[in-house]
């Protein structure tokens, strides 16, 4: 069994403006990479989840980073139902879609979506290729509920992602409440993907509560977004930061470490990402957890 540990990103603009992770040298992309690399064996791409990347991109994710290394990486966001705006489209695509000013998944162009996943899949080759693809992550938005619809739009993206190993995450409570979470797990064990763990703030219809069960025997995933009620939902909060602004004490970190290895017992690959991501807080957690880790043998 492993466990790896890593971050949601390594290039968020309050990490690099805080100064207290990277070293003073660490000036250039590359050089954050390897850096971060140099201490975590995992990230989690985030800026897929906003923007397609090129696989040039890629191709450079996989020179800088040791053999062993692995990526998960964030499904685009107009996949998941997200609203998107079409300025981060490639600029053929752009010029297809004319003066749309908004995009949603089930009002675009069904030739424009399967060029939109042929080019997602076409971005993770370089890392697959390598051997340095985790999961592929599909973040559900609040407004994915539990019920034929929301399943048949799950089931639909797993399908477009054949051949790669898919972790799901969802926003809505409806799919783990009691009334629903045997079937939702039934679902994901069904369809061969990965039930995100979540540890998150608690009391809002976009909350899932921290559900320890694995679907997959390949893959077990804990995404950890803190526990700040007040900025979980606040209005006017701008940026990811601001929303997931915790610091995990020790004490729950100890807890967090002994249910990461209880999954480790069941299945070969635990996946533990701290997105707690304002300024350096997730890389310190996340250092301490390794640590506690590695004390536990």
């Amino acid at each position: 069994m492993a466990i790896l540990v890593g971050t949601a990103s390594w290039t968020d603009k309050t990490l690099i403006d805080c100064g207290r992770f990277y070293p003073k040298e660490a000036k250039t992309p590359e050089a954050r990479l390897r850096y971060y690399a140099s201490i975590f064996p995992l990230v989690e791409v985030d800026s897929s989840y906003y923007a397609i990347p090129d696989p040039v991109t890629a191709q450079n994710w996989v020179e800088r980073t040791p053999e062993t290394f692995t990526f998960n990486v964030k499904a685009f966001r107009l996949f998941t139902g997200h609203q998107t705006d079409p300025k981060v489209m490639h600029k053929d695509i752009k010029e297809a879609l004319g003066t749309m000013k908004t995009l949603y998944y089930r009002s675009t162009a069904p030739e424009i979506r399967a060029e939109l996943w042929r080019r997602f899949v076409d971005a993770l080759a370089p890392l697959r290729i390598a051997g340095k693809l985790g999961l592929v992550h599909f973040q559900f938005p609040p407004w994915l509920m539990c019920n034929p619809e929301g399943h048949a739009h799950v089931e639909h993206c797993i399908e477009m992602m054949e051949g790669h190993t898919v972790s799901v995450e969802f926003r809505h409570q409806s799919w783990l409440d009691e009334a629903h979470r045997a079937r939702t797990l039934d679902f994901l064990r069904e369809m061969k993907v990965v039930h995100t763990i979540v540890d998150g703030p608690q009391g809002f219809a976009n909350s899932v509560p921290m559900l320890v069960e694995t679907t997959h025997p390949d893959y077990g995933l804990v995404r950890l977004h803190g526990r700040n009620t007040e900025t979980y939902n606040a209005k006017g909060a701008s940026s990811a930061a601001e929303r997931f602004d915790y610091d995990y004490p020790d004490e729950e970190i100890r807890e967090l470490v002994v249910e990461a290895l209880r999954i480790a017992y069941k299945v070969r690959n635990t996946h533990i990402i701290f997105n707690n991501c304002d300024e350096d807080k997730g890389q310190r957690n996340g250092i301490t957890f390794l640590k506690m880790l590695l004390a536990h043998g």
